[in-house]
């Protein structure tokens, strides 16, 4: 019996001591508590480091890229700097006749040629090309039934080519006397811009807008045919 008694109060003994312990442990948890938080605000501070590190490094791509761009820039420029440099070379050890060759009346020469054979194909491809735009352009109206809206944008073109051409004499005198008509060709040119997208436009810009370029066209074509037969007109009368 006394040795159950002592076997019981060893047994409690050891319960308070592992008690004991238990709370003789916390202080120390817990201080592994202030210690995680100390490590949590150390750690936000090292973590600037690496993006501190990430621009400089990012400055240092920038500035990279910039000097390789520079070098691009002076090694183009050394380029064309030794290409006008040989082209130099090469024109003074040409012989004498190719220097007196008339280089820039044979430019002049060659873009007028050019000019020619546009007016040319132009000249040709205008009528064909107004007549059938117009046709398309007229039975659309005739489709949606506008018909009545086509004769006052055309005369209200023919109006304003008129007014174009005249204010086109006055600004420039000199085209009177010039062998191509360069303002009514100016004037065609903008109207058949403003006349090439009319399927595109909305549906009363698309009935009104055509129409009003095909007067104005219409009008400019007579004045370049009125323009090419003045010349015949004059040498008649010059003979006579």
């Amino acid at each position: 019996m006394s040795h159950l008694l002592s076997a019981a109060t060893t047994f409690s003994r050891f319960q308070l001591l592992t008690l004991n312990n238990t709370f003789t442990t916390q202080p120390p948890f817990l201080g592994f508590k202030g210690t995680s938080c100390f490590f949590e605000k150390h750690s936000c501070c090292l973590s600037v480091k690496p993006f501190c590190a990430s621009q400089k490094r990012g400055a240092n791509i920038f500035c990279s890229m910039n000097m390789s761009a520079q070098q691009s820039d002076d090694h183009g420029k050394m380029k064309l700097d030794q290409l006008i440099d040989k082209v130099q070379k090469l024109w003074d050890s040409s012989p004498e006749p190719v220097k007196k060759f008339p280089h820039n009346k044979a430019l002049d020469n060659f873009i007028q040629l050019i000019l020619d054979l546009i007016l040319v194909v132009v000249k040709y491809l205008a009528v064909p090309v107004f007549a059938v735009t117009s046709l398309s352009e007229m039975s659309y109206c005739a489709h949606e039934r506008k018909l009545v809206f086509v004769p006052l944008p055309v005369l209200f073109g023919v109006a304003v080519a008129g007014i174009l051409k005249e204010t086109a004499l006055q600004l420039s005198p000199r085209l009177r006397d010039s062998e191509v008509p360069w303002h009514l060709i100016a004037i065609a040119i903008f109207f058949t811009l403003i006349k090439l997208p009319g399927p595109y436009y909305p549906y009363w810009v698309r009935i009104i807008i055509p129409h009003f370029a095909n007067g104005v066209l219409l009008r400019t074509l007579l004045f370049a045919i009125l323009w090419y037969r003045r010349p015949k007109a004059l040498k008649m009368l010059g003979s006579s």
